[in-house]
């Protein structure tokens, strides 16, 4: 098992902290109105929206709420489903016929708050939705609101190994697996899953999209049992259990000689592991599958396409109403680096597009948000709102593996919603990414948001305690791609650092600014990389330059970038819809932004700012030491203001930032100086 943890470590209750409201007067008022709490639901789920609302009333306004069984005419909470309780039908009225299986309704009538929803699921919603209006202190008399999540499926993908490791985890350990067994805390996992649902998130993949030997083995009975307990405990909070599979598994675990998809024994092997795993599991949401991608396996062994691969899967899934989610993370990491004609970021549209309808209609794409691989700037991915006939899902990645590691502070909202609000001109100027990916754009039956998670077993669950804003943010945008970067950002601050009304404003205001600040000191104009390899924290500009990953920045004494225009180049350009295309193939129009991901120019070209493209580089890895350090600086103005242990757990990382942000300076200006022999304009020291 896991070491013994508290939960009353600094950091460990995250946005569920329950701190009390900094104004006693409203403390008391609002303590008043929620006296005491009736639930009709008897199921489980039901049980823990009850139990949350006791223990976060009790612990924002000083008193519990009494529990009844029928409630009283005033100062109270009911909750429950309309089927239920006719008395939250009453309140609630008309309202229910404009919510959808996983919504809720929060209204007051007289003194009376009512919490109504079709499922126990949306009652959990609208009751940890209550509590954060409470802890916002927006909780009051006047509620009316109906909320529906935009998203069917809202989900978290693990990249745990059953060693305990996690591909790219930066906040140590694994709190599912240890030492090659299925080890856990089951408080642990249950805080964890209250965590996903109190932002709404629905689903959850318990293990890395990379799948080794053990973890091969996860579809059958030998540990079929132990999975059954962690969904189990998932279960209660609405979040359904999806595992990662190994196509090869017919072979490595089932001892035949082939994982051909159209093969009738495998074919027959997975509809059995399929009824094997509905059985311990008869929610089981389905199967992550990562296949032909960075040496997995695949139909492509087979000289099967990708639609034959994920068919058959569906097919042994379709009786139970499960999914196939299979990645578009496809392409060749084994080019030469000579050959400038291959270009890695086209190669899922070349990959997928042509199998536009192919799919049966429980295989969802996850497409991740570019075309490459979460680097602090890129293109929205050209496949979002190119495929008309087939379920997509958005890829997202929490953990910070090209943006800092989580040693950084990069909030990365901001980022993310600039890829929801990214028109693609699906269907004229009114298909935004998050209209085509919610289905509402070609009328799919799924789709929604997945990502990589940032939690492991530190006890602040992310490491840098300003990282837990991302996983926060990134649940909140899954339920409702409307809501801004800085309300995000201010709600979680007050939840989860208290209620210090000065010091949640500072907090704000540097997450609001990290993601231009660490994109400042890093890569410039959207050409990514420029990390040190396999590991990918820190700068180095040719580490993956002559490499076969396909990664590639073409910076000579001459200039930088890559041709990715239709006249000139890999013709990437094309990939995208009507403006956007014309935007991206033109050096002109194109985004200063993006530039260099597009085109390749001379140091001298002059940016839509007016600046030079090595002034450019030069001013910005400036100013972005400058800013980190200056992040630091407005941190410690927080130093008894907030949690001491709080403040210390980030004040080592922020000072560590300004450092390594001084490191991306020197490193990134000293190489373009070489390179280009073009001298800073205003003669700051370059090495």
């Amino acid at each position: 098992m896991h070491e013994h943890f508290t939960k009353d470590s600094p950091g460990y209750k995250a946005w569920l902290a329950y701190h009390a409201p900094g104004n006693e007067a409203l403390r008391k008022k609002e303590a008043a109105r929620y006296g005491w709490i009736a639930s009709s639901g008897s199921d489980e789920t039901a049980k823990a929206a009850a139990a949350e609302l006791i223990a976060g009333i009790g612990s924002m306004l000083g008193a519990e709420p009494s529990v009844l069984e029928n409630g009283l005419p005033e100062n109270g909470i009911i909750l429950g489903t309309f089927q239920e309780n006719g008395r939250i039908r009453d309140i609630c009225g008309d309202a229910a016929d404009k919510l959808n299986a996983e919504g809720f309704v929060l209204r007051t009538s007289g003194g009376v708050t009512a919490i109504g929803a079709h499922s126990s699921v949306g009652v959990l919603y609208g009751a940890f939705h209550l509590l954060r209006l409470i802890a916002l202190g927006r909780g009051s008399s006047g509620l009316d609101m109906i909320e529906n999540p935009a998203n069917g499926l809202r989900m978290v993908n693990q990249w745990d190994n059953i060693d305990g490791s996690i591909e790219r985890g930066y906040a140590g350990q694994s709190i599912f697996y240890r030492d090659d067994e299925i080890s856990y805390s089951p408080d642990r996992i249950r805080d964890y899953a209250r965590m996903l649902a109190s932002v709404g998130l629905s689903a959850i993949a318990i293990n890395n999209v990379n799948v080794h030997r053990l973890e091969t083995k996860f579809v059958t009975g030998e540990y079929l049992p132990q999975i059954a307990e962690l969904a189990s405990i998932f279960r209660v909070y609405g979040v359904k259990l999806y595992l990662s599979i190994n196509f090869a598994s017919p072979i490595e675990v089932g001892g035949l000689e082939t994982a051909d998809p159209l093969e009738p024994e495998v074919r027959r092997w997975w509809r059995e592991r399929a009824a094997d795993i509905y059985e311990a599991i008869p929610d089981f949401g389905g199967f992550l599958v990562k296949a032909d991608s960075e040496n997995r396996p695949g139909p492509f062994t087979y000289d099967r396409n990708h639609a034959d691969g994920a068919n058959m899967l569906a097919e042994a899934l379709e009786p139970y109403g499960g999914l196939v989610i299979w990645r578009c993370f496809v392409y060749n990491c084994k080019q030469d680096w000579r050959d400038r004609s291959t270009d890695r970021a086209r190669a899922a549209y070349d990959h997928f597009m042509p199998l536009d309808g192919a799919f049966k209609d429980n295989v969802i794409l996850q497409i991740k948000n570019g075309p490459m691989d979460f680097q602090v700037r890129e293109p929205v991915s050209p496949l979002l709102g190119a495929m008309k006939r087939t379920n997509q899902l958005l890829e997202f990645q929490i953990t910070q593996e090209y943006t800092g590691q989580q040693r950084h502070l990069c909030y990365l909202v901001p980022q993310w919603k600039t890829v929801l609000d990214f028109e693609t001109y699906a269907l004229g100027d009114s298909s935004p990414v998050k209209r085509v990916v919610d289905g509402s754009v070609f009328g799919r039956r799924y789709g929604g948001f997945a990502a990589v998670s940032n939690i492991g077993d530190d006890m602040n669950w992310t490491g840098h305690p300003l990282a837990q804003a991302n996983l926060y943010g990134y649940g909140r945008l899954a339920w409702n791609p409307e809501l801004t970067s800085e309300g995000i950002a201010e709600e979680w601050a007050a939840q989860a650092v208290g209620s210090d009304e000065a010091a949640v404003g500072l907090i704000c205001s540097m997450l609001m600014e990290s993601l231009g600040i660490y994109e400042a000191y890093t890569a410039p104009l959207g050409v990514g990389w420029m990390v040190n390899p396999n590991h990918h924290y820190g700068p180095n500009v040719d580490g993956y330059e002559y490499d076969k990953w396909g990664t590639y920045h073409f910076a000579d004494r001459d200039g930088i970038g890559v041709d990715r225009t239709v006249k000139t180049g890999t013709g990437y350009s094309s990939q995208y819809l009507g403006e956007n295309a014309a935007i991206y193939e033109s050096l002109d129009r194109c985004p200063d932004e993006l530039l260099l991901f597009f085109h390749h120019v001379p140091y001298t070209h002059i940016l839509k700012s007016g600046k030079t493209v090595i002034q450019h580089i030069y001013d910005t890895h400036f100013a972005g030491a400058e800013r980190a350090a200056a992040l630091a600086g407005t941190w410690e103005t927080l130093r008894g203001r907030i949690d001491e242990r709080i403040y210390v757990q980030a004040e080592a990382r922020l000072r560590g930032q300004a450092e390594h942000a001084k490191e991306w300076r020197d490193i990134i200006n000293t190489y373009f100086y070489r390179k280009s022999g073009i001298a800073d304009e205003q003669g700051r020291t370059i090495y």
